[in-house]
């Protein structure tokens, strides 16, 4: 039995939207969808030029798409064959049948849903994700940006119409701006009622979006920037291209101290003037995208300040762009298009065990009480923080609430009319799921036994994982391999299976290669907690840790390499950029070389180096 792969939703609007400007004022009169009763918003706008770049900048979010898109060959090939070469009518039936399909593919996952616009006592605020799924933003308007403030409350969606953005962006500041957003707009005589248009929204775009903000729910370290700094960043990204790997954006947060910004590979050091960084630890956060943060250019005339929060390797980071009587939360993915080495990050996302009636119990607080903080939440909920955290993930990819993550507060917002069944959801595709059944996901007994044999740290490279897969359903054990690179991406993947030899990754990954990163990324969890204690660090006989400390007036920075191989201690250190050295230390037992591997750890971390552990994915 196949199981549906998409979301069908149809959309009521009374009319399109459309902004009407005349020589003594303007009107952007929205168009939201009809079905869940009376919500809407007008008032006279105070500051013409905040609203418009605002909305400028999210409908530019909205319409991004980075996604690597080949060229379309068959006019040169019709061409070749006028000329006589060697391009036969075989070749170019073939070219055009294959993009017709690839084009087909292409509208179905465009079928994406509309923005979603909220209107709450405090403020209306409009939620994008992209079309290439890497990025989602909710901007939100104060209530004192609006004179004559009219409010119906709730959430429905909004009509985009592809010429809207340009008509915000021709949006004339010097005359008086108003909002009108309603369901029941007035429909212009020139133009006939609209007919229900029907969507079929992918579950992939739809797992995207609520699983990027259940991310939002997370711990995460936060810093501050000035307007400053990300204009710096903005600066140097589009003043230079980076012709290799790896080009990651790197974070380097020390207590006490401003963070401070390298761009990779050129190691150029971007020191930040937002504050001191307030964490309670040190650390090294690389992220990826960065070249998606040119959609915030158009804010840094109204910025005030920028918070940066870093959930962790492979999970999406979140940008707060402060303007005063708005807010614009841009959160990055930490893929540009979500491929399947993604799944580790999503598996990180879903809610462990929930407690009958705790979610629902939260949400109608919500509704009643309006939005609330953590920590409020679960002071009167009767459960340990843990479920109260895990009970609100869920309602986040239900899709009944929201995390704002400027003001750290959870908002009601029904995404649909009815809550996304989280089951649909949990898994990308059929693939994924017998993944998680081989590791005995769920809570379920394992299909098969999942065994890493391997992980060899290659230097300058990335990390290369072998490992077996027994799969019971196939009565046969498997050894797929691959390797991660520095920027956390997979390649180099074999499997024995019928899957992987028939079609390689040209269909996605099999299910033994998903297992393998999996289990991959649980080993890296589990390592992490455990050997925080004295009982854990016995069991480690095998590690790699590296070091970096920054010197304060050259900028230069040096990097200790520490690994642990049984007997043996090797350590490597110098400046990053130059000729490192090397020594490596024999002893008698692996007790003493475990201690005398984390002794020198534990010195480099009292000289006032950072663990970059964090740094890896």
């Amino acid at each position: 039995m196949t199981t549906a792969t998409r979301h069908p939703v149809e959309l009521r609007y009374a009319t399109a939207s459309d902004v009407e400007s005349g020589a003594d004022d303007s009107r952007v009169r929205l168009a939201l969808e009809g079905s869940r009763g009376t919500v809407g918003v007008s008032g006279r706008v105070t500051d013409a030029a905040l609203f418009r770049d605002a909305l400028a900048a999210t409908f530019g979010i909205l319409a991004s798409d980075l996604r690597y898109r080949g060229k379309d060959r068959t006019a040169y090939l019709a061409y070749l064959m006028k000329q006589g070469k060697r391009a036969s009518a075989l070749i170019w039936e073939a070219q055009k049948a294959f993009l017709d399909n690839a084009l087909d593919g292409e509208k179905k996952q465009d079928a994406v849903l509309d923005p979603v616009l909220t209107v709450d006592p405090d403020s209306v605020s409009l939620e994008v994700f992209s079309r290439d799924e890497s990025a989602y933003a909710r901007l939100s308007f104060d209530n004192r940006l609006f004179e004559g403030r009219e409010a119906a409350h709730g959430s429905t969606f909004l009509d985009v119409p592809p010429e809207l953005p340009a008509r915000v962006d021709r949006l004339r500041t010097y005359v008086p701006v108003s909002l009108e957003a309603h369901v029941a707009l007035a429909t212009p005589a020139s133009q006939p009622p609209r007919a229900p248009r029907n969507v079929e929204v992918p579950h992939a775009w739809l797992r995207g979006f609520l699983q990027v903000q259940s991310a939002a729910t997370l711990p995460a370290s936060t810093c501050e920037l000035a307007p400053i700094d990300l204009y710096n960043l903005l600066f140097a990204l589009r003043a230079r291209k980076a012709k290799k790997a790896p080009r990651a954006l790197r974070f380097e947060l020390v207590p006490g101290a401003p963070p401070r910004l390298v761009l990779e590979p050129w190691e150029l050091v971007l020191e930040c003037h937002g504050g001191t960084y307030n964490g309670t630890a040190p650390a090294v956060v690389r992220t990826f995208g960065r070249q998606r943060l040119a959609a915030l250019a158009r804010l840094l005339p109204h910025a005030k300040s920028v918070r940066v929060q870093l959930m962790g390797p492979g999970l999406p980071v979140f940008w707060v762009i402060d303007m005063g009587a708005a807010t614009l939360t841009l959160g990055l993915t930490g893929w540009t298009e979500s491929g399947w080495s993604s799944a580790a990050a999503f598996d990180v996302l879903m809610p462990r065990a929930v407690p009958d009636g705790l979610a629902e119990q939260l949400r109608n607080r919500l509704r009643t009480e309006g939005p609330l903080p953590f920590d409020t939440l679960a002071a009167n909920a009767g459960a340990p923080k843990e479920s109260v955290r895990a009970a609100l993930q869920l309602e986040c990819l239900r899709g009944r609430i929201l995390f704002d993550v400027a003001r750290g507060q959870y908002r009601p917002r029904e995404l649909m009319p009815t809550p996304v069944d989280a089951a649909v959801i949990r898994y990308g595709n059929e693939l994924e799921a017998r993944a998680h059944r081989l590791l005995g996901g769920d809570g379920a007994p394992g299909a098969g036994e999942v065994k890493l044999t391997k992980v060899h740290d290659v230097v300058g490279e990335g990390i290369r994982i072998h490992g077996e897969v027994v799969d019971r359903e196939a009565l046969r054990s498997f050894f797929p391999s691959f390797t991660l690179d520095l920027e956390g991406r997979v390649k180099d993947a074999s499997c024995g299976c019928p899957h992987h030899r028939r079609s390689g990754l040209r269909e996605g990954p099999c299910e033994h290669l998903l297992a393998l990163r999996l289990a991959y990324a649980r080993r890296r969890a589990e390592e992490e907690a455990l050997r925080q204690t004295p009982e854990g660090r016995k069991l480690i006989r095998a590690e790699t840790r590296s070091y970096v400390r920054r010197d304060a007036e050259s900028g230069l920075e040096t990097v200790y390499r520490v690994s642990l191989d049984g007997q043996v201690v090797a350590v490597e250190w110098g400046p990053r950029t130059g000729s490192p050295r090397h020594q490596r230390l024999w002893f008698d037992s692996d007790a003493e070389a475990r201690g005398a591997y984390f002794a020198r750890l534990e010195k480099l971390a009292a000289d006032g180096y950072i663990d970059a552990a964090s740094a890896l994915v």
